[in-house]
């Protein structure tokens, strides 16, 4: 497969060839940068590990060299950073026995201004997978990549065929938390299968934990919270997850707004949050 920018890469894990690896996957994520897959479509890689009727492939749109870094790797420039970080996501899809992952090889910038190649890299990767569950940065992210790369995941998708498009689109934690969500609307991606191997994912992204960002311990932390405060009145279901806003809408009608779903769960928050404190201000009153 051709892909558009010069420092595009795929990767095979175990040497299946490249069209036969992108039909067999059954779950896709695409994220902005080097380990977002592994933090925010964990879930979906847990599910795949060791199942030879089920298998997780990536997509990573930027190219890592702009990382923030310090320590051992504070004297590395942006090429360093973007070979370093290249191989870092290679060892990944490796060790979490993925079908394939896709380097798209651009910067933020080039991200931004070639929307047309991005667009157009991202359609040929998820028509060829045929993936029935997609994974993106979730609508109220904070990073402004990553709310492009899931804006761009979107429009690829819209070019599509009907028969082409996932079944599921779910937009996961990464840069903001989902815990304001209403309960019946979050999506709960279970995590704690495999701890161990989740762990070991992370770990592999020595550039990040060593230069200054402790997702090691981040990520892992937020999922049991997750699990542990999602519901108060009785005891945990799960040890640890994601959770994730349904997005699945967008895939049935091209003309619905992100930001129109966005605004939905926001509403509900907000209504929520003011239920409850009108209903304790009115039992106060009472007493």
């Amino acid at each position: 497969m051709k892909l558009a920018h010069g420092n595009s890469n795929l990767y095979f894990p175990d040497g299946m060839s490249g069209e036969a690896a992108l039909q067999r996957t059954k779950h896709l994520a695409v994220g902005a940068h080097q380990d977002d897959l592994e933090i925010m479509a964990y879930a979906a890689i847990e599910e795949c590990y060791g199942n030879p009727d089920k298998w997780f492939g990536g997509i990573v749109l930027t190219d890592g060299a702009g990382s923030a870094r310090k320590g051992p790797y504070a004297d590395y420039s942006d090429e360093d950073m973007r070979k370093v970080r290249l191989l870092e996501q290679q060892k990944a899809a490796a060790l979490g026995e993925y079908s394939f992952v896709a380097q798209l090889g651009y910067s933020s910038a080039e991200a931004r201004n070639q929307s047309n190649d991005v667009v157009e890299d991202l359609a040929k990767l998820i028509a060829a997978a045929s993936a029935d569950v997609i994974y993106v940065h979730n609508p109220a992210d904070k990073h402004p990549t990553h709310i492009l790369t899931m804006m761009r995941t979107i429009e690829a998708i819209r070019t599509l065929p009907l028969e082409l498009r996932p079944i599921k689109l779910y937009g996961v934690e990464v840069w903001r938390d989902l815990d304001w969500m209403d309960d019946r609307e979050k999506v709960i991606l279970r995590t704690d299968r495999r701890p161990n191997l989740a762990y070991a994912l992370m770990a592999l992204f020595d550039s990040q934990i060593s230069g200054g960002k402790r997702y090691d311990l981040a990520v892992p932390g937020r999922r049991l919270a997750n699990a542990t405060f999602f519901e108060p009145h009785s005891v945990d279901q799960v040890e640890s997850a994601s959770f994730a806003m349904d997005m699945s809408p967008l895939l049935d009608d091209d003309s619905m707004r992100v930001a129109d779903l966005v605004e939905r769960h926001l509403i509900d928050f907000r209504q929520q949050v003011m239920d409850n404190l009108n209903c304790q201000e009115k039992n106060h009153e009472k007493s």
